[in-house]
């Protein structure tokens, strides 16, 4: 992979960006390759956390520039073509860069993001589509696109609204100034502040594989329920609750889940099946 690297231990996958020379900005590569990887690793029951975390100075400066021409791009002959074609071009490439962050929502088991330094443009609309955001106490966040001229597009409206406060959103949208690591706990759009990059890293990991030590169809169930509720109603999401426990409501895990805090031992639970990838 040219923008990351990939390492699996304690049934935790640490997915980490390692182009720091640039910044980790997105690449072509980088959309194709991180919801590869993120299906794989959930189709394949490879692991039961996904950690994203980054090198360098900053965590992403986003969109790289080289992708804006692309966008709008058509491969027909003649440009009368390709100038009819762009603007359809152009929708069919953001819903395909909004997949990219769309695997890290749609994945059956938790992703953490650990950011430092800069999570700019992009960097947002990804680590909103994590459950769970740490950062270091020099990270800053950017809802950069408005100082480009341009609508932000590849996520972070719709997940960023349902974080934090409208008018946090709204500020951080019409300024595309930063806000600061402080001010994104005081939102609640990050969970924990740490002093340095390393010990943010070993921590979001030791969260992690305590993640990994519970029964994944149970935390299966919560990010699905957690991401349900967020998009319907309190009556809609208790009908759904009440279905869903019906269906996956497990007697064997769940003595074993008491056996093992009993006899003070990690758990023995059923990973989740493999299913095909997207």
């Amino acid at each position: 992979m040219k923008c990351f690297n990939l390492e699996i231990a304690d049934s935790v996958a640490h997915i980490s960006f390692i182009r720091p020379e640039k910044r980790n900005s997105m690449i072509r590569e980088f959309w194709e390759e991180l919801p590869a990887l993120v299906n794989d690793i959930d189709a394949g029951s490879k692991a039961r956390v996904i950690v994203l975390s980054s090198t360098g100075p900053h965590f992403t400066s986003g969109i790289d520039v080289s992708l804006f021409g692309q966008l709008a791009a058509s491969d027909a002959p003649d440009k009368k073509t390709r100038d009819l074609q762009a603007n359809a071009a152009f929708y069919d490439q953001v819903l395909r860069l909004q997949g990219t962050f769309s695997a890290l929502e749609e994945a059956r088991i938790p992703v953490l993001a650990a950011v430092q330094g800069g999570c700019i443009g992009g960097g947002l609309d990804l680590v909103t589509a994590c459950d769970m955001r740490y950062a270091t106490k020099d990270a800053f966040f950017s809802l950069f696109e408005t100082n480009l001229a341009m609508t932000a597009d590849v996520g972070t409206f719709p997940r960023l609204a349902k974080l934090i406060p409208e008018g946090f959103v709204k500020e951080m949208a019409y300024t595309g100034g930063n806000i600061s690591a402080h001010n994104a706990y005081r939102f609640g759009l990050v969970n924990e502040i740490y002093d340095t990059h390393e010990e943010m890293v070993e921590a979001v990991l030791a969260i992690a594989k305590d993640i990994a030590k519970k029964a994944p169809l149970a935390v299966h169930g919560c990010k699905k329920l957690i991401n349900y509720s967020r998009d319907h109603t309190t009556a809609d999401t208790l009908d759904y609750i009440a279905i869903w426990n019906a269906a996956n409501f497990k007697v064997d895990e769940i003595m074993e889940a008491m056996a093992a805090r009993a006899q003070k031992r990690d758990g023995q639970f059923v990973d989740l099946p493999k299913r095909a990838v997207k």
